[in-house]
């Protein structure tokens, strides 16, 4: 053991499991920790679940032995309760109001100091999802981690994006059409292809010859689009990607699919016409369920009035926003008498997905990056024989306190799933809403 890792109160709340993420080193828990895990134990959501299983796993590991004396980790290090390091006047000095925040970098660096005087000192570090706290650590000369452990990337701008761009000899993309397939191991570019993975073959001598391609379910070969480019739902794709969506989503064998893109890349519109094509004019599907998660930006707006569709409105506006444009309505309140009467599109909270099995149906859920991994992995479990679901967002649009665009449970589900035959990931890039939008999601 040659670090001591202090932990803040939001790693364990994000990952419990971050107790046995630092190998055979020496884990810290500072006691002001202990109390704010115990003010969020009582909470109905994901930081509640997580506080739960903090106390449960504790209490698990007290029975090794007393938490303030330290106790061995399975990782073979060990985990201590911190009692006798709570010295605040060095912060004090610095930043003088004695907050949870201010305490656990006392605990920190006092810690440090401690190892200064050692005859083999060991290397101090404070992890921390608050970068401000990271920052304040970092201004008394303390080292601090962000808890990476659980980031399936290192960056968003290293998210699976779906498809690429091959720059290939003529002859092999006359060989594409002349025979409508391409053997990948024939290919003399060798690049990694996951299933159902787009490839756009362009011409290495610069003419405008170009072919578009998938990988087919096995990962063995290129196959052609089996979808023209015909409207769906009176929606025709505008760019390459947009072509790609559609191609996964109507896609009968394939019962996953997760699109990621920034704003006004046109995710929701292209999965509720892929849905309402399946479910209303194909029949392929019982039932359309639509849902978001529950995730303010900005303050809360605290509860609202009414029955549950009227509570939940607000927060499916967005959902209505697009269904009103697939089904041209004119006047407001057109879309709710619609929806009444087409008894087989549901839309939903993920509030209440829970417990429920769904056999059958086309489901869409949107605002994904919102989602925890144990969230997403609770929906995903849900679908029934027959069902399609379909996962989307933006990674770098997050609400969450406790995620990020490497962390989000849509990043997770998109790297887990890449290299399985059975799903799809496309990432839209053009923004189609306007111009201005584009702009904006560019520029800000």
């Amino acid at each position: 053991m040659n670090k001591i890792f202090v932990l803040d109160t939001n790693v364990l709340l994000h990952d419990p499991n971050a107790l046995f993420a630092f190998a055979d080193n020496e884990v810290v828990i500072p006691a002001v920790v202990l109390e704010e895990i115990d003010s969020k134990k009582r909470n109905a959501d994901e930081i509640g679940r997580n506080a739960r299983s903090v106390s449960r796993l504790l209490d698990g590991l007290r029975e090794q032995g007393h938490l303030h004396s330290g106790v061995p980790l399975p990782t073979g290090g060990t985990l201590k309760v911190e009692l006798n390091h709570r010295s605040f006047a060095k912060v004090q000095e610095m930043f003088g109001d004695m907050s949870n925040d201010n305490r656990i970098i006392a605990v920190a660096l006092n810690y440090s100091l401690e190892q200064q005087d050692q005859e083999h000192p060991k290397t101090t570090v404070l992890v921390s999802k608050d970068v401000l706290v990271r920052v304040k650590a970092d201004v008394l000369g303390l080292l601090t981690e962000d808890y990476l452990s659980d980031h399936t990337v290192r960056s968003g701008d290293e998210l699976y994006s779906g498809h690429v761009t091959l720059f290939v000899h003529p002859a092999v993309i006359d060989e594409f059409y002349t025979y409508r397939y391409l053997l990948i191991k024939h290919l003399t570019i060798k690049v990694q292809l996951n299933p159902h993975e787009f490839v756009i073959l362009k011409d290495e001598m610069g003419t405008s010859k170009s072919a578009l391609l998938k990988v087919n379910a096995e990962g063995t070969k290129l196959e052609p689009l089996y979808l023209s480019n015909d409207p769906v739902w009176g929606i025709t794709a505008r760019n390459a990607q947009q072509r790609m969506a559609l191609e996964l989503l109507l896609n009968d064998d394939i019962p996953l699919v997760t699109m990621s893109g920034k704003a006004g890349t046109g995710k929701t519109l292209v999965a509720l016409a892929s849905g309402l094509l399946k479910v209303e004019d194909e029949r392929k599907y019982k039932k359309l369920l639509i849902g978001r998660p529950v995730v303010p930006m900005g303050k809360d707006i605290g509860y609202l009035p009414g029955e549950k569709e009227e509570k939940l409105r607000p927060w499916m506006q967005p959902i209505y926003d697009n269904l009103e444009f697939l089904f041209d309505t004119k006047k407001a309140g057109d879309i709710e008498k619609i929806l009444v009467g087409m008894s087989n599109i549901q839309v939903e909270a993920l509030t209440y997905i829970r417990g429920r099995s769904i056999p059958g149906q086309f489901i869409i859920i949107d605002e994904a990056q919102n989602l925890s991994k144990h969230e997403v992995k609770t929906i995903v479990s849900r679908v029934g024989e027959g069902s399609k679901i379909v996962l989307m967002g933006d990674p770098e649009q997050i609400d969450h306190p406790y995620l990020d665009s490497a962390s989000n449970g849509l990043t997770y589900l998109v790297e887990r799933f890449k290299t399985q035959g059975i799903s799809g990931h496309i990432t839209l890039e053009k923004g189609e809403r306007s111009k201005l939008a584009q702009l904006a999601a560019d520029l800000l």
